[in-house]
């Protein structure tokens, strides 16, 4: 094969099948998102209340090559102007993993072109560097329905972690809330839909591990105490109860939250200098009252503050196509042996890694 060109002239294909988003995106070195398209399987796992994930393989695999067909037509090019292959080879529901995975590595044989096995956190947490050119190190906040965690990105594959939750994810919490509160799936923007005319102090809600040291997370207790709130309520079916309920539980989230990153901020601001960026990952990360709390905390803190459109923060194939083109311009490439991973930490390092 002849030699890459440079990166700002590279173009790759990005596939993405971890949970319920079935998605496909070509993005270029110059962080142009030529095509990123996204099919979701809301409809197909709402009567379930949750994803199912035979369902959601199911699903990926009968959709996945239109949807390569339709990014290629949307932007434009043949497989004749990709330069490589990237797919979500993990963390993620196996099945679906398997389904981009192996769709990503015939591509790649068929066409002759390199293979990117992308860690599905690591696309997270390199959208930053795609949506707004951030410089390393800065410091991440990736929430998710399966993952919470402060990281050190210091550089490409160079990842610490200095927090993470030890037991429920943030979304996780969002969707068991959501269910509680009768207010349908997704839970996320469920809950912040309903929170949006609800009181976030009519409710008194527990803050765990706020003002403990270190940076971890703990959402159970939270959502225990809201379904002993529910349980205890003179009249739990009223509408503007529950939407008070709902706000009182994101505000919580919200002091968690920035009580958890602040600790961190001193940490990583230690190691790595003062005002680098905070950035915000992840589905959770297009709650618009997060983004607020979190950009606020940002400021007080003279960090920069970057959080990617919502539309780059929930899944998506452009993050997993940039980060596989950030490996690929550094020289990185898998082999089509490369195994499917249902855990996949960021930091391997790390026993607390989840």
């Amino acid at each position: 094969m002849t030699s890459s060109p440079a990166k700002r002239d590279l173009m790759v294909l990005g596939i993405e099948t971890s949970c319920d988003e079935t998605a496909v995106a070509i993005v270029g070195g110059d962080r142009r998102v030529h095509a990123n398209v996204v099919l979701s399987q809301i409809a197909d796992h709402q009567p379930y209340g949750g994803v199912v994930p035979e369902i959601a393989a199911r699903a990926h695999l009968a959709h996945l090559d239109g949807l390569i067909r339709r990014a290629l037509t949307d932007a434009g090019v043949g497989f004749d102007d990709v330069h490589a292959v990237a797919a979500t080879a993990g963390p993620g529901l196996i099945g679906g993993v398997l389904v981009g995975a192996m769709t990503g590595k015939a591509i790649a044989l068929a066409r002759d072109l390199p293979f990117l096995a992308v860690n599905h956190l690591e696309g997270h947490a390199l959208t930053a560097r795609l949506s707004d050119d951030v410089a390393y190190p800065y410091l991440l906040l990736l929430v998710s329905g399966g993952h919470c965690q402060l990281l050190a990105v210091a550089g490409l594959g160079d990842y610490r972690l200095l927090g993470t939750t030890i037991d429920d994810a943030v979304g996780e919490a969002f969707d068991k809330v959501a269910k509680m509160l009768d207010l349908g799936y997704p839970g996320g923007p469920a809950v912040e839909r309903a929170a949006a005319t609800g009181d976030p102090l009519a409710i008194d809600l527990p803050r765990p591990m706020r003002g403990r040291p270190g940076a971890d997370f703990s959402f159970s207790g939270l959502k225990t105490a809201v379904r002993q709130r529910l349980s205890a309520a003179e009249n739990p079916h009223d509408p503007a109860w529950r939407a008070d309920l709902a706000a009182s539980f994101q505000a919580a989230v919200a002091d968690c939250l920035v009580d958890r990153t602040a600790r961190a901020i001193t940490r990583f601001s230690a190691e790595y200098g003062a005002g680098k960026a905070l950035v915000v990952a992840g589905g959770v990360a297009a709650n618009a009252s997060l983004r607020a709390r979190l950009s606020d905390l940002a400021a007080a803190e003279g960090m920069a503050w970057v959080a990617p459109a919502p539309a780059l923060c929930t899944d998506n194939a452009a993050m997993i196509a940039w980060a596989g083109l950030e490996r690929f311009a550094a020289g990185q490439r898998d082999g089509l042996d490369f195994a499917p991973r249902p855990r996949w930490p960021l930091d391997m390092t790390s026993a607390g890694a989840s």
